[in-house]
Parts: structure tokens; C-alpha cells; sequence
């Protein structure tokens, strides 16, 4: 079992004038993004992660988001969570990715996968891409993202032109490149079975508040389940490097008359697993954290999946401002993150 816990926030970078929201704009979720992510490193935490969703009040370009975080700060951790790879060009992307981990000296973590539904009808043709033949839209994003990890390998995709200066038979690379990149990429999986491919590939796992399938057996077992079949197969495989596995869980300690005026009602609703439709499949959602903070802590001390994976994401509700979750993440750390073996970092 993982005996180092790593804990990030996750933010899916809402904005709109809706009552009580400080990101009325999309600049005002991109700068509290980025001031956030200050507060975050000075509390300890250790990355900044963000949703992309398109034609949606929420982020949707990342690379320069994280650029300027990576500007910003020194330590933490910046990422996705993640970027729906079937909207990619994939060598467009590897140039934007490396050069951002460049600018964060390595600290860049991509969360890519299949994408979730979007309220574009067909988006990624709108942005266009299109599948080949005989492809599903999941197996395009597939496609993108084996050619952008080739990419970011260092590995040749381009013929020469005759103004290259290159000798012999040899294809051009994406440039920049930066090592140690190509490790860093996570795939999320919403099954078991995108799980156990993952680990094929030799990509880091990324798990989300949902799991699209349904056993019977509560969420945090469910999701262990396809952590440790993940660890298996990755073992399996014989890939040269230990790989991460992340779990994302919303999680508000409620200590003052602000947090009970938000989410005191949430707190009594949102406490156990829901199963419903998401996509076409029976899906199992995690249930919310919310209430006092000793209760919560001896909870997430008891959630199998966190404990069986080594990064915690905690989603943020990003439109209370950077004040409020500051706070949030602050409570956390203090009150109940040590219950499952999480230190601050400092270095």
C-alpha cells in the first residue's frame, strides 16, 4: 500500500453572475485560479488541478492557465482532471505541454481521457475532428492521445522538407521537448476495465467522484477494487517507473455560520453513494464529505480507495472565491487530512 499521500485541489472553473458568485467572469476565474493555487503552495498542498469542458462558463484552454500558475509559484503540483482528448491536436498539444513544464521546471501532471458528455451535440467535429472509419469518438481520443505521447517521447513524426537540417532519413521532432514529461500523463477511468488499459499504456491513474458501472458494493470499495486491478496489470506489463493512482472526493468541513449558510442543508442530503445514468451506463456516485471535521476525518480514514491511492483531489467550489477556499483547504489540512497520513509539503 502507498505510504505517501499527496493532496490537490481540483477546480472545475465555473463563472456566471449567479447569486453569490465572485467569478463573474471568465477573468475573474482565471485570476482567482492562479491566486488560488498561491494560497494553496503556502498552505502545504500539493497541486493545483483543473477541469476543460467546452462550450461551457467554465476553463477550457489549460496550458496557459498553468503557465502562469507555474509563473507564479515553486512547488506545487499543476494539472488537469482532465482535458478530453478526442478536442486534441495531438502535436499542437505536445508543444503547449512541454513548454509549460519547462516553465514550472517539471511540475506539469496531464489528466487526459475519453471525455465526459458536453453540451456541444458533436463538438470535437466542431473543432474539427472527426473519427476514421470503423472509430467510436473514444476510440479518436485514444488515437490523439497515443500520438501525443509519442510526441512528447521525443520521438520523430515529421518528414524533413529539404530546408531541414537534418541528415539521412531522420523525422523532426516536436519541439521543445522536456524529460520526464511523458511519465507525468495520468488517463481517467470511469470503469474498472478503462482502468486495467490504462495500465497498459503505462499511464498514471486518474479516478473521479464516479464509476460508470455498479456492482452493489458501496463507491470507495468499488473504486479499490479498480485501483488495485490497475496495480496488477500495471505489474503485469513491466513498465520501468512506479506509477501514481489519484481519487477526487468533495469534501467541506463545516466550522463557522458561512459554511453552514452554504452547504448545512448539502451536509444532510449528500452522505451516502447515488446510482443513476450517466452516458448510456448504470453509474455509482461517491457520496459528499460534509459536517464537522473530526467526523469527517475518521470517514476518509475508512474510505478504501483513499486509502489505496496516493493522491487526494479535493474539488473546490471555485465560485465562493479564493477567501473561501483558501479557508477550506486550510480546515482540511489541519483538521482532518493527518487522519490519513497526509503531511504538508515544504520542499
Amino acid at each position: 500500500m502507498p505510504t505517501m499521500k499527496r493532496i490537490g485541489f481540483l477546480s472545475f472553473g465555473h463563472y456566471g453572475t449567479g447569486r453569490g458568485s465572485q467569478t463573474n467572469s471568465a477573468a475573474d476565474a482565471l485570476h482567482q485560479a492562479i491566486d488560488l493555487s498561491v494560497a494553496a503552495e503556502e498552505l502545504g498542498i500539493d497541486g493545483a488541478f483543473f477541469r476543460v469542458h467546452h462550450f461551457a462558463r467554465q476553463q477550457a484552454a489549460p496550458f496557459p492557465l498553468m503557465a502562469a500558475i507555474a509563473a507564479r509559484t515553486s512547488r506545487i503540483e499543476i494539472g488537469t482532471g482532465v482535458i478530453d482528448m478526442r478536442y486534441e491536436n495531438p502535436l499542437y498539444m505536445a508543444e503547449q505541454a512541454a513548454a509549460t513544464d519547462l516553465i514550472s521546471d517539471g511540475r506539469l501532471q496531464i489528466g487526459v481521457s475519453r471525455g465526459s458528455p458536453e453540451p456541444a451535440a458533436n463538438g470535437a467535429a466542431d473543432f474539427g475532428y472527426y473519427p476514421q472509419d470503423g472509430e467510436t469518438v473514444a476510440d479518436m481520443a485514444r488515437r490523439h492521445t497515443a500520438a501525443f505521447r509519442h510526441a512528447i517521447s521525443g520521438a520523430g513524426v515529421a518528414e524533413p522538407s529539404e530546408h531541414a537540417y537534418v541528415g539521412g532519413e531522420r523525422l523532426l521532432r516536436i519541439e521543445p521537448q522536456s524529460p520526464g514529461l511523458a511519465q507525468r500523463i495520468w488517463w481517467g477511468a470511469g470503469s474498472r476495465s478503462t482502468a486495467i488499459w490504462a495500465a497498459r499504456q503505462g499511464m498514471n491513474l486518474m479516478s473521479s467522484t464516479l464509476l460508470t458501472e455498479d456492482t452493489g458494493v458501496p463507491f470507495d470499495q468499488l473504486q479499490a477494487e479498480q485501483i488495485q486491478l490497475f496495480r496488477d496489470e500495471w505489474a503485469a506489463a513491466g513498465h520501468d517507473f512506479t506509477p501514481r493512482v489519484s481519487v477526487s472526493r468533495s469534501v467541506i468541513p463545516i466550522v463557522d455560520d458561512t459554511d453552514r449558510m452554504y452547504f448545512g442543508l448539502r451536509a444532510q442530503a449528500d452522505n451516502k453513494d447515488q446510482v443513476g445514468m450517466i452516458d448510456g451506463f448504470i453509474s455509482r456516485f461517491g457520496k459528499s464529505y460534509m459536517g464537522d471535521p473530526a467526523d469527517l476525518a475518521a470517514e476518509l480514514a475508512a474510505d478504501e480507495a483513499v486509502q489505496a491511492a496516493d493522491t487526494l483531489m479535493l474539488t473546490v467550489p471555485n465560485q465562493l472565491g479564493v477567501d473561501y477556499n483558501a479557508k477550506m483547504l486550510e480546515n482540511i489540512a489541519k483538521y482532518i487530512a493527518p487522519a490519513i497520513g497526509w503531511k504538508p509539503a515544504t520542499a
